[in-house]
């Protein structure tokens, strides 16, 4: 069956700088609860996926220090579906160790590759979507992306211009554009042709490291050296030698940007990447007042559209306080406008630098 050679690889391995303080080095927002259904968004990734792809064929790769977490969340993955990248070097590193391993194990795959800090609050939409998208990566030489279709004119995300119409909702892709600024994003919902750039792809094992001899032949050479070990148990061994010395590079970059034969499905599933404060407050309920509270008690006097999340049982009481993002994770308080979250990294960058990592 064509479904017994499908696969899945959920990203796990970033640190989500932008949702600190709640999400630390030790423990990332991807392992958290943040909507309070007793699922963390891995979690609900992977529940989300097992309609679709065998358990057996789901393969999470993470950071190493992230493996017992993993484990935990997820204890009826074995040790082999669980990839251990021993340094962070971006995504089309770890996208082509996927691809060298899966292709070791099925030389027939074809693979959906998603972050696991994704919302999807329609997953009927969802699951039609990929299965359109496996079926058309599986007749073609193609390297599929989900653009979806936008709200608003987001400067936070990508986006993918579309082009001519190859079949259904698959296009070709015509552009790349990385996060505008308003002017632009507002200019490109006019348009009707430019579509958030989702971060998920769809491809066979051979399409993708064909992509890769081509365009990121360095890279790529890398991993083709150990075209013996994978799926094996020296694999380990070869990738905690080989992996650091990759580029630290996003598959954008790497391929999409650059291959021939890349195209977009557009899709409307309700996505979010849950990204920032601002992405959380947008999809959570809110309270008369308009704010949002994340398993807190909070008494809030003149104060509109602001988000509370407190670890701990603390009640908050604040006079007065518009549009702002008030997280306390025990050690550390942040009190940040969301019109200003973006500087978020920049303040973790500070903190580091003044505190080393203990608060980070």
């Amino acid at each position: 069956m064509t479904e017994n050679h499908r696969f899945c690889v959920i990203m796990c391995g970033g640190i989500g700088s932008r949702f600190w303080p709640y999400s630390r080095t030790d423990i990332p927002k991807q392992f958290i609860d943040f909507l309070g259904t007793g699922r963390s968004l891995l979690q609900m990734s992977y529940d989300r996926i097992l309609s679709i792809v065998p358990k057996e064929n789901i393969v999470i790769l993470t950071n190493a220090m992230y493996a017992e977490q993993i484990k935990q969340q997820l204890p009826e993955l074995t040790d082999s579906q669980i990839l251990l990248e021993p340094a962070r070097r971006n995504t089309a590193p770890c996208i082509a160790w996927a691809a060298y391993h899966i292709r070791a194990i099925d030389p027939q795959a074809s693979i959906i590759v998603t972050p696991s800090d994704h919302l999807i609050t329609r997953e009927a939409e969802f699951q039609k979507s990929i299965i359109a998208g496996f079926e058309f990566v599986e007749q073609n030489d193609a390297l599929l992306t989900l653009g979806i279709s936008p709200t608003r004119p987001e400067t936070g995300y990508g986006y993918i211009q579309v082009g001519d119409t190859v079949e259904g909702n698959v296009h070709k892709v015509k552009t790349f554009t990385e996060k505008p600024d308003l002017e632009l994003a507002q200019t490109f919902l006019r348009t009707g042709e430019f579509f958030w750039n989702s971060g998920i792809f769809l491809w066979r094992a051979d399409t993708i490291i064909k992509a890769l001899e081509q365009y990121a032949p360095d890279l790529n050479a890398i991993f083709e050296g150990g075209n013996d070990v994978y799926n094996t148990p020296e694999e380990q061994t070869f990738i905690n030698a080989a992996y650091p010395t990759c580029m630290s590079i996003s598959i954008d970059y790497a391929i999409m940007e650059k291959a021939s034969n890349v195209y977009v499905e557009t899709v409307s599933f309700g996505w979010n990447d849950l990204g920032t404060w601002s992405a959380l407050f947008d999809m959570s309920p809110k309270n008369r007042d308009g704010n949002v509270t994340q398993r807190c008690q909070v008494l809030a006097y003149n104060s509109h559209g602001n988000i509370f999340a407190v670890k701990d049982d603390k009640l908050i009481v604040v006079d007065g306080l518009q549009d702002y993002i008030i997280a306390d994770a025990g050690d550390v308080l942040l009190i940040c406008p969301k019109s200003q979250e973006q500087r978020i990294k920049q303040m973790v960058n500070d903190v580091k630098i003044t505190y080393g990592d203990k608060y980070l």
